[in-house]
């Protein structure tokens, strides 16, 4: 049915227009108490098989929905009516700001793929914070906010940008991801690189405790699947040094070469991230990478590529505790997240696993 309506009307329309529509219709039924619930019960049922620990946070499981569809935390119990086990809202930049010119997002329907340059638009740190603390939830879902660098501010005031966000928005997340990772801000990547990254995620470490006092809120990084091999081995050290809580492994690509990529050339060549299925390979590369650099001294999320349950197991097996979707979402429709779980709830029990947490980083830690 929603493939039929995809193809009928969202293909039809321009693909931020159709963000905006869906993700108006989500928040509208989450207003309405009793088709919330009905909506829960279908789309949402609960394993409790899966239920996840990670992060010191409790979940109902470890799928959840990645940064950028929700980047004004103005849609978390919608979201969570669909049954994310939880919600990175964001990017946040320290300002406002309205991102890169329109047209900024386009759709690979033949390589089930999105290319975005969206440039972190968003109302600002302060609004959204405002927005968190005002939330009265109606679903219990665990809520990340996902920071990033003000297109204005200048790279050597980057730091004193990240800080102003954390110290803003760390009381009210249940975790923190600092954003270093997205090509469509100019000079952002370079923040990657250990010399720049160990003086910010400090700062920011101190900003988020000095916020929240006695709790602390859980720091992660978000990576790119770009980085040369020994510079993923070199922020996995860092984070382990730093002890950092995790690392998000992976945020979109530039690369278009080696991809398989079959949709028009006019639009493979859009400059911005490309996301969704052809960064399968390199976003569980990474994340093997990763597990086998830090083992589970850090938490791993994995991300990149995840359309299916099977794709969601071989993230956990390959070291991700809480695994993270986007671009299937645009393509799957309002069902899918009860697809994943259903299906890793079967895989689990045909697995020589009794939890979850006992699969993490098995293909890694036993090789066949």
């Amino acid at each position: 049915m929603y493939k039929f309506f995809f193809d009928l009307v969202f293909t039809r329309m321009d693909p931020e227009q159709a963000h905006h529509l869906a993700f108006r219709w989500i928040r509208l039924l989450a207003r309405i108490p009793v088709l919330r619930t009905f909506a829960a019960a279908a789309l949402a049922p609960r394993h409790p098989e899966l239920r996840t620990e990670a992060l010191g946070l409790r979940m109902h499981g470890p799928f959840g929905l990645a940064a950028g569809f929700d980047k004004n935390a103005v849609g978390i119990d919608g979201l969570s009516m669909l049954g994310f086990d939880h919600v990175e809202i964001g990017t946040v930049t320290g300002e406002a700001q309205p991102g890169n010119p329109k047209k900024r997002l386009f759709r690979l329907v033949a390589d089930r793929a999105l290319i975005n340059r969206m440039g972190f638009n968003n109302e600002g740190s302060l609004a959204v914070a405002a927005r968190l603390a005002s939330r009265r939830p109606v679903f219990r879902t665990v809520v990340g906010v996902n920071i990033g660098k003000t297109k204005a501010v200048a790279e050597a005031d980057a730091v004193a940008d990240y800080v102003k966000s954390a110290e803003r928005l760390a009381p009210h997340a249940d975790y923190l991801v600092v954003n270093v990772s997205s090509p469509n801000t100019p000079g952002l990547r370079d923040l990657q690189a250990t010399e720049a990254l160990r003086p910010l995620l400090g700062a920011v470490r101190e900003a988020a405790d000095r916020a929240t006092g006695d709790r602390r809120v859980p720091l992660l990084v978000k990576i790119a699947p770009d980085l040369a091999d020994e510079d993923v081995d070199a922020v996995a050290d860092l984070a382990v040094e730093l002890g950092l809580d995790g690392i998000i492994a992976t945020n979109t690509t530039i690369a278009r070469e080696g991809l398989g990529l079959r949709s028009a050339p006019s639009v493979v060549k859009e400059t911005g991230g490309l996301s969704g299925a052809p960064l399968k390979g390199r976003s569980l590369e990474v994340l093997r990478r990763l597990y086998a650099r830090a083992g589970d001294r850090i938490t791993l999320v994995g991300v990149g590529g995840v359309e299916t349950a099977e794709d969601a197991w071989q993230r956990i097996l390959a070291g991700a505790t809480l695994v993270q979707g986007y671009s299937a979402f645009v393509y799957e429709g309002p069902f899918w997240t009860r697809a994943v779980h259903k299906g890793l709830a079967a895989r689990l029990k045909a697995s020589p696993y009794a939890t979850l947490a006992d699969a993490v980083g098995a293909d890694v830690r036993n090789p066949a």
